[in-house]
């Protein structure tokens, strides 16, 4: 890309310039985990729409007052052909007999399919609500609102504008902690947001107030993700940011997955705790100093770095950093090129329908939907370790390639297992989850290696903004098993397998210093 014209800074070199402090003293160790520990809420609301907006089973409800017979009030619900169990007869979720003819039957004393041919009953639609099946989910926004028969469109829906607001969260973040607030000011602003918009969101009178909310819950959510990533990326030196940016980052998202589970039926008081965390962090965690010398403010970065020093008990040298000349910079600086467009349209955006159109799934599986979300959340935590071996000691393209591929080719032939092999459906369904989670570790630490800091934490948010069009679509492609149970994963796996081939393109950032500026940003070839 033509970087030397359009980019005027000259920034020390920060990894030479702060090596005396060392890579894991007092300092680093600090931030390591409290920046860690704010991902485990995070964990925690991604995904918690699977038990939020679970479908219990349902049935048309019948007047309380009506007197039928026990023999009609059984048989009041026609059956119907389920295609997700092989065309298997079920009772209707939607429809039920008119209640005027079951009134008649009854009081005349006619049995159901003896004297009377269910067949030729007229049927009606659920004119007084539904009866829901309790012995799953207690309580979810589906029973609460009835999302089901011609109201179900709202149930992918709500999960679609829940990553819209990740979507909107991903681009405004971005630009607000790289030119205006800064990492900190931004972290603490959207952890202290998410407290009060989920109190807000637990007295929820209507659906339309529950989604709204849970707009503004993404936006927050992905905004203390992003902004923490880049600031935990931006301080920690290379080997503990490698290790930082995949397992830790990504474990600590998983722990809170996966206590998701075992906390679906509780109302979510921890978000209490975060309240606690927001004070403890902002006398513990500094601002990033590497942002402050992009934006000139190199007094600002000497405090830091000198307070970090005498933590670790080490000595600083007299001058840290020399003067600088800045350029303020925006996301424009990166659309002028093909670079963002190419990573995060082609990268992001299949790697997110995956991943979500996986774990989104998790209720459609057979066997209890608490323990099958357990297990795709579990699965996450080994993968995100080998994500920290292959990005500390593997080519990054390579890595990256190899777990997309591998994802694609396990969600493809999930298809050719047959039916009645349930537990091998499931692993491989496992498998392809394991392998697409660790190509989202690696995909996060990979951008922030590519893109420099004066546009680090924009070019982050701008990825991840392109790729929520992915999450967003993701619930629709789980819809699609209503037409055919095989169909979400011949497209999620051919996608999935595609865009592995399409990341060899990719520049190999392995080995290479951490970018400062635009112009020591890499070309991405072709």
């Amino acid at each position: 890309m033509p970087a030397a014209t359009s980019d005027t800074s000259k920034i020390t070199d920060y990894e030479a310039a702060t090596s005396f402090l060392g890579e894991w003293g007092p300092f680093q160790q600090r931030t390591f985990f409290l920046l860690c520990l704010s991902f485990i809420p995070n964990g925690l609301t991604a995904l918690s729409v699977v038990f939020l907006a679970g479908t219990p089973d349902h049935r048309c409800a019948l007047p309380a007052h009506l007197n039928l017979s026990a023999a009609w009030r059984n048989s009041s619900i026609p059956l119907e052909e389920d295609a997700t169990r092989d065309g298997a007869l079920v009772p209707s979720k939607c429809s039920r007999y008119k209640v005027e003819y079951l009134l008649n039957y009854s009081e005349r004393g006619f049995l159901p399919g003896l004297d009377v041919n269910l067949s030729n009953v007229p049927k009606e639609s659920c004119l007084d609500g539904w009866e829901f099946d309790h012995s799953v989910y207690t309580s979810t926004i589906v029973s609460e609102w009835n999302l089901v028969c011609d109201e179900s469109w709202k149930k992918p829906l709500t999960s679609s504008l829940f990553f819209g607001g990740i979507l909107a969260g991903s681009f405004v973040s971005g630009q607000l902690s790289d030119r205006l607030f800064g990492r900190k000011m931004v972290m603490f602003g959207t952890i202290g947001l998410q407290v009060v918009t989920t109190l807000i969101q637990v007295f929820s009178s209507s659906w339309i107030m529950f989604v709204v909310l849970y707009f503004l819950l993404g936006v927050e959510q992905i905004s203390n993700y992003l902004v923490a990533f880049v600031l935990g990326a931006e301080i920690l030196g290379p080997q503990v940011r490698t290790f930082f940016s995949t397992a830790g980052v990504c474990l600590f998202f998983a722990v809170g997955y996966t206590l998701l589970p075992l906390l679906a039926f509780f109302v979510r008081d921890w978000r209490m705790l975060q309240v606690g965390f927001m004070l403890l962090y902002w006398w513990f965690i500094p601002e990033s100093p590497r942002w402050l010398l992009s934006q000139g403010r190199v007094e600002e970065a000497e405090v830091i770095i000198r307070n970090a020093a005498k933590m670790n008990r080490i000595e600083s040298p007299p001058v840290i950093f020399r003067p600088l000349k800045t350029r303020v910079h925006n996301i424009c600086d990166l659309l002028r090129s093909p670079n963002i467009r190419w990573l995060s349209v082609t990268l992001w955006n299949t790697l997110t329908i995956a991943y979500y159109a996986l774990s989104l799934n998790t209720a459609n599986l057979h066997g209890n939907p608490f323990i099958n979300c357990f297990l795709s959340a579990v699965i996450e935590i080994p993968a995100y370790a080998l994500s920290w071996v292959m990005f500390r000691w593997c080519s990054r393209r390579l890595s990256h390639f190899s777990a997309l591929f591998a994802g694609g080719f396990f969600i493809f032939i999930i298809q050719f297992i047959p039916r009645h092999l349930v537990a091998l459906s499931i692993t491989f369904e496992m498998l392809g989850k394991f392998a697409v989670s660790t190509a989202f570790a690696v995909v996060y630490a990979y951008t922030a290696e590519l893109y420099p800091t004066v546009l680090r934490n924009t070019a982050v948010g701008a990825c991840s903004t392109a790729s929520r069009i992915g999450s967003i679509v993701a619930p629709y492609f789980i819809y699609l098993r209503t037409y055919s149970v095989s169909l979400p994963y011949i497209v999620v796996g051919s996608l999935t397998a595609l865009t592995g081939l399409l990341s060899l393109l990719l520049p190999e950032s392995f080995g290479m210093p951490l970018p400062d500026t635009i112009s020591q940003m890499q070309s991405f070839p072709g």
